[in-house]
């Protein structure tokens, strides 16, 4: 399992219509797409314009179709909320996390 991380530095008191959009418009997207698995939105309570989306995926493969297909578009979704781009990184999810998260969802 592989997960993309977005580390979003939002403008003042967007938080609330950035998790809209990602409700109403970006999961959507997401879960068209074949190995997207789920999408995690996390509030930093001490910096109101941190916010940190983590993506789930089965492989890396359908990960990267979807940064080369889709992700410009997602972008252009996120912009109105963001003060700079954001910071996209990659990461391996342990397999023994994995065997949970796959546990809980079955």
């Amino acid at each position: 399992m592989f997960a993309r991380m977005l580390e979003l530095t939002l403008k003042k008191d967007k938080k609330v219509e950035l998790t809209r959009a990602m409700k109403d418009e970006i999961t959507p997207i997401l879960k068209k797409y074949h190995g997207f698995f789920e999408v995690l939105a996390l509030e930093v309570e001490n910096e109101p314009t941190k916010f940190f989306a983590i993506s789930l995926w089965t492989n890396r493969a359908d990960l990267e179709r979807y940064e080369r297909e889709m992700y410009p578009k997602v972008k252009t979704i996120l912009d109105p909320y963001l003060t700079v781009a954001p910071i996209v990184k990659l990461c391996n999810v342990d397999h023994t996390i994995t065997e949970r998260v796959l546990g809980v969802a079955a």
